[in-house]
């Protein structure tokens, strides 16, 4: 079970890499290998349930053993079939596989005994691990390069968008199993679960005709691929994240959304029982899972795009768990249902939100070995919970409850959702308190500030590089100090780029001199605020942005806190409408680190020779905006640094480098 990035691609680029027919053939080939293993999971439960003859303690280890034989070989023998699996024809090997899929489905309902059904679920996994890694080799040989990006997404299309589907299929199935079984004239009638199973052998068996008309797979064995075991995808992984407070909140809670997810479908088919519902019901609750996820991912964070990304994560979590508490109290389907899809939408969030944050907080000399360590965790974890939900839920078994008049029935999957909603609420809470940005701003004022658009620069997304800004009063000594830091970067073997606002670029010089010029006379604040912003966002798209994604780190001597603390305080226009102005204009590009240069106003502009347009403002003026810088710092201590100012050059410079050298992207960090 593969746990890939979440991303979807653009539909112009799905169309685009769809319309090579080969990976077309391909694509079509994957979909129904994928259709094939959701009906599967459901028909498998589904009999294993079938067999227990209305035993509930029985009928939750037989469900439990499914789970067990059917995540248990890829976490064991995973690395070592892809080393075998590199050592044959990549398209026979995958017309094989399909070949014996076929048949081992296909006998599992002909039999009828839990013996084969769990011997032929393992060996099913174990040949599909020799599968997907044919196919994986396969997809660069049959899109060119610059669309092999977009070839992985609809990739992830094919393996997760055709879960919904087969439930849907699952609970048509169960809804006219009378019908079809008198249709097709069966003298011993089939059950939806043996039907299913029989429909999905044929899925394999048309997945291996697409493979055997895909001529252009190369001959040959596949290119080596990476075959790193689990343990060693843990230790790597975990040698790298403990050192990092944000990565581990955001494993932690991303393991609390699986374990959500993950105990609402290890204990769906008997919760559906305790509803006196059938598999119908079945079919539906798990695509009700599904269909959640997909909202979440796809329309989640369009939806709360001005909120900070960190609380969002924490509170999704929370909000999943307390969904699934009350998945748990609920003793109506329909109810159930519609709680499920919003327990899946809110997993969803935190799934693409977790996903899309480690890509951006881990580099990329560190960033395929954490992904790894994080597939490997999830993987195990899911292992834990979907084999020990059901269990858990056999050990509490039926109980009973009278209230004068009325009679409730409350069982073992009621029981163990609501411990697992309450453990994923704990899970939330823990994650958003590491994790949380701004720990002095309220919850509450971080929604409203939402709602009305007005969270600004101040909360935008952390870019994936290292970019460091200066800010301080005048006179304290923010320029010496930028050109020290580069200096001890580039010593360490960083690229780095030095910059300043206004006048970074040639654009930037002449709004500089417009702005700082005495001849200027008196500028409108609004208009002021409105001119540095454009001086930004033309910094931001021509200077800072590229040198960031061509790997540089990018120093720069005031960046959009400036005008937060200048114009927004100091010309007392709104602080929180000139951040919304800021980050529009730098599309949320906000500073790995903050230093603040702290130093009295009075003595600041001591030091000072000559004064420009804005140092000549009375000492009112300077005051209110080392105070606005102050309360941004308090605001969010872990993007500021602030440093007193009347310190010797060479002690603040020591200060800046402590703080500055235990960012764990830097090449130093990375050895």
């Amino acid at each position: 079970m593969s746990l890939p990035f979440p991303a979807a691609p653009a539909q112009s680029e799905s169309r685009s890499v769809l319309a090579i027919p080969a990976f077309r053939k391909l694509w079509q080939a994957m979909a129904f290998s994928s259709f094939g293993d959701w009906l599967g999971l459901l028909a498998s439960t589904a009999l294993a349930q079938q067999l227990a003859g209305g035993d509930y303690a029985k009928a939750n280890f037989a469900i439990a053993g499914v789970f067990i034989v059917r995540l248990l070989p890829a976490v064991i023998l995973g690395p070592f079939a892809g080393v075998i699996a590199d050592k044959f024809d990549r398209r026979k090997l995958m017309i094989i596989c399909d070949v014996l899929r076929f048949s081992l489905y296909l006998s599992i309902p002909i039999v009828g005994n839990y013996f084969w059904l769990y011997t032929a679920s393992i060996l099913v996994e174990i040949v599909t691990l020799f599968w997907s890694p044919a196919k994986e080799a396969s997809v660069p040989n049959l899109v060119p390069k610059s669309k092999l990006e977009s070839a992985n997404q609809v990739s992830l299309l094919a393996a997760y968008g055709t879960a919904p589907i087969a439930a849907i299929l699952f609970s048509t199935l169960a809804l006219f199993t009378g019908a079809i079984n008198a249709a097709l004239g069966n003298t011993t009638p089939a059950s939806a679960a043996d039907l299913a199973l029989y429909i999905n052998a044929v899925s394999f068996l048309f997945c291996a005709y697409t493979v055997w008309r895909l001529k252009e797979i190369p001959s040959g064995p596949s290119q080596k691929l990476n075959s790193s075991s689990i343990g060693k995808s843990l230790w790597e992984g975990f040698s790298f994240i403990k050192g990092s407070k944000i990565i581990r909140g955001l494993i932690f809670g991303m393991l609390g959304a699986f374990f959500a997810a993950g105990a609402v479908i290890g204990l769906a088919r008997t919760f559906v029982d305790d509803l006196q519902a059938g598999e119908a019901a079945y079919g539906i609750l798990f695509a009700a899972v599904f269909f959640g996820l997909a909202l979440g991912i796809s329309f989640g964070p369009r939806v709360f795009a001005q909120f900070s990304r960190r609380r969002l994560f924490g509170i999704s979590l929370t909000i999943s768990g307390l969904l699934l508490v009350i998945l748990s109290l609920v003793l109506n389907l329909v109810l159930a249902i519609f709680i499920t899809v919003l327990l899946g939408l809110f997993s969803g969030i935190s799934w693409v939100i977790g996903f899309t944050m480690l890509g951006l907080e881990v580099e990329d000399e560190v960033r395929g070995r954490t992904f790894a360590f994080v597939q490997s965790i999830i993987r195990v974890s899911l292992v834990l919970v979907l084999a020990i939900s059901p269990l858990v839920a056999a050990a509490i078994g039926e109980h009973t409850y009278s209230f004068r008049t009325t009679t409730v029935t409350y069982n073992g999957a009621a029981f163990t959702m609501f411990f697992a909603g309450f453990i994923a609420v704990l899970v939330g809470v823990i994650s958003y308190r590491q994790m949380r940005d701004r720990p002095n701003v309220s919850l509450l004022s971080d929604i409203k500030s939402a709602f009305r658009g007005e969270l600004g620069a101040i909360t935008g997304q952390v870019t994936s590089g290292v970019f460091i800004s200066f800010e301080g009063g005048e006179g304290s000594g923010k320029s010496t100090q930028t050109k020290l830091l580069k200096d001890w970067l580039e010593k360490n073997g960083e690229e780095v780029l030095l910059t300043r606002e206004p006048g970074g670029t040639t654009l930037g010089n002449q709004l500089r001199d417009i702005l700082l010029d005495n001849k200027t006379g008196v500028i409108s604040p609004r208009a002021e605020a409105l001119m540095y912003a454009a001086d930004r966002a033309h910094h931001v798209f021509s200077l800072i942005r590229p040198a960031l994604q061509r790997g540089e780190i990018v120093i720069t001597d005031r960046y959009f806190d400036s005008s937060i603390a200048y114009q927004g305080a100091g010309r007392v226009l709104l602080p929180s409408e000139v951040a919304r102005i800021s980050r529009w204009a730098t599309e949320s590009l906000t500073p790995t680190l903050t230093v603040i240069m702290d130093l009295p106003a009075e003595i600041g502009l001591g030091r000072l020779h000559s004064t420009d347009r804005l140092e000549s403002e009375p000492l009112a003026f300077h005051e209110r905006v080392r105070q606005e810088y102050l309360n941004l710092a308090h605001l969010d201590p872990e993007r500021f640094l602030v440093v007193d100012a009347s310190l010797t050059i060479e002690q603040i410079h020591q200060i800046i480098i402590e703080r500055v050298g235990a960012i764990k992207t830097l090449k130093r960090n990375l050895k």
